[in-house]
């Protein structure tokens, strides 16, 4: 591990400086929204079910278009100030309501391409963000001056999905890898997944824990490559905290080769110790790699033999609750399960299929996190013929309402005539009094009553705005960790624009909107 806390090759441009720092329950100040991954504003009292549907677009920004496109990071919102990545390597702090320019970071260069991958988190007046190089950094929230950085994984393509959070000084975080995605000829695999915690003014390393033991040399794949297992179980997931028992909880994926490890389950983990409390592993087997999904996998597809080819990652975020009493922690899977376990024991409580179990890819089930406002759970379902966005009873699980994605949502506004559409939801759920937040893989972005599931506003992200930068940019699919939406005083914002994106002459975009 390598730590730096001189700016070094960073360039910093500080365009005007906020003093204000103070925390506020009307914030958004990290992807969980709080310790328990609610991704519920309770405290946003200008927008409703009565007026969400006059929404107006208020300001943009848009990236500019290069090597790297797809938007990574969503928001995170502390007083009046507005913090994001941008796929360009650079980090921003802009006015929350006019989009005016605070501060500018320039991610140091790396042997690959840089950008912020993860949401950023805003405590003590930092501000912390991975990148997709492996590293954590740490920035002054009022000038954006680099105060640390750490390289929390070495191995070929680490990267940072997991958005960290922030609890008793320290600074907890996973680590994930595309490793698995590697032509052939590649030494497939050495990645181990983990969970670390970080000093917050040092960004010394507290603890680690690993998901699979260390990968061993086991002969070699069709074509001559070294051939390494177990591997994988990436921490794709960001973490939540039970401040009362001082318990982390977190997800983790499948294995890239071999069988082993803690993949596809759910870990408690001691947050002073990073020591196990328990562990429920949702899968029997999950051994999966790109490789599976090309022509002619045999040999190359470990999994294909007894068809433990599933990519059945839990990579959504926990949620913490209450029922009755007893305190119960909740977690989508890309199988389509929603799992409800006893947070105190790893016991199951309850489980609901909710999407459509698409081995291979994962791609039916449940991707990042669902949100809870203290009545219901509202989960959304991918490329489950359709997506869906659901209001589930946390007490029983038993399905309150249902929405499925528009079906002319493919056929209408920027995306209609073009190929790759479906009706998907790809994104975490955001939620607020009375509205649920929700973007699509058809470019909308759509807001629900929370109560009765009927979409009450839809704005097309898949349109040319001018950004407050000066640049055009136009949003795409929604989709990926970035995408989910961040509302706090009275405004709502979203970032739009993935892979495997619509035809775009410009980069993707931030929108910002309001009453």
């Amino acid at each position: 591990m390598f730590r730096t806390t001189a700016l070094l090759t960073a360039a910093l441009v500080v365009l005007t400086a906020n003093p204000a720092i103070a925390h506020t329950n009307s914030d958004w100040a990290g992807w969980q929204k709080d310790l328990t991954g609610s991704r519920h504003n309770a405290s946003e009292w200008r927008i409703n079910q009565n007026n969400a549907g006059k929404l107006k677009l208020k300001w943009a920004f848009a990236y500019p278009k290069g090597d790297v496109n797809h938007v990574r990071s969503q928001p995170a919102v502390v007083g009046d100030t507005i913090y994001f990545g941008s796929p360009d390597g650079k980090f921003h702090a802009r006015d929350a309501r006019t989009g005016q320019a605070r501060w500018e970071f320039t991610l140091p260069g790396a042997t690959r391409p840089v950008y912020n991958s993860d949401g950023p988190t805003v405590s003590g007046g930092r501000v912390f963000f991975g990148d997709s190089t492996g590293r954590l950094f740490a920035l002054d929230q009022r000038t954006g001056r680099l105060r640390w950085q750490t390289q929390m994984d070495t191995t070929i393509a680490s990267m940072t999905t997991s958005s960290p959070i922030v609890h008793n000084g320290r600074i907890y975080v996973g680590t994930s890898s595309s490793e698995n995605v590697l032509p052939r000829d590649y030494a497939c695999c050495t990645f181990r997944g983990h969970i670390d915690a970080y000093d917050v003014d040092t960004g010394a390393l507290v603890w680690r824990h690993y998901t699979v033991p260390e990968p061993q040399e086991v002969g070699t794949w069709p074509n001559g490559a070294k051939r390494f297992e177990p591997s994988g179980a990436g921490v794709w997931s960001s973490p939540v905290i039970d401040r009362r028992t001082n318990t982390l909880y977190v997800g983790t994926g499948q294995n890239y080769t071999g069988k082993g490890g803690e993949f596809d389950s759910l870990l408690a983990l001691d947050t002073r110790t990073g020591n196990v409390k328990w562990t429920n592993q949702v899968t029997d087997a999950d051994t999966w790699r790109w490789a599976c999904n090309e022509p002619d996998p045999e040999g190359y597809c470990p999994g294909l033999k007894d068809n433990t080819n599933l990519d059945y990652d839990i990579g959504s975020t926990p949620n913490l609750f209450e029922v009755d009493g007893r305190q119960l922690v909740g977690v989508g899977q890309k199988s389509g399960v929603y799992h409800v376990f006893d947070a105190k024991t790893g016991q199951v409580v309850w489980r609901r299929q909710l999407g459509t179990p698409w081995p291979s890819g994962g791609i039916g089930g449940i991707q990042w996190g669902a949100s809870y406002d203290g009545k219901r759970l509202y989960i959304a379902t991918y490329v489950a013929s359709p997506g869906k966005l659901f209001a589930v009873d946390p007490a029983t699980g038993s399905v309150l309402w249902e929405t499925p994605a528009p079906a002319d949502g493919c056929t209408t506004g920027g995306v209609a005539g073009q190929p790759g559409c479906a009706p998907a939801h790809g994104v975490p759920v955001s939620s607020t009094p009375g509205v649920v937040w929700l973007g699509a893989q058809d470019g909308k972005f759509r807001a629900y009553n929370a109560k009765t599931g009927k979409i009450l506003w839809t704005y097309d992200t898949v349109q040319d705005v001018r950004g407050v930068n000066g640049l055009t940019g136009r949003g795409g699919n929604l989709a990926g960790p970035g995408t989910g939406a961040v509302v706090s005083n009275g405004m709502v914002y979203v970032q739009s624009g993935y892979f495997s994106d619509y035809v775009n002459p410009n980069g993707h975009v931030l929108l910002a909107f309001g009453l």
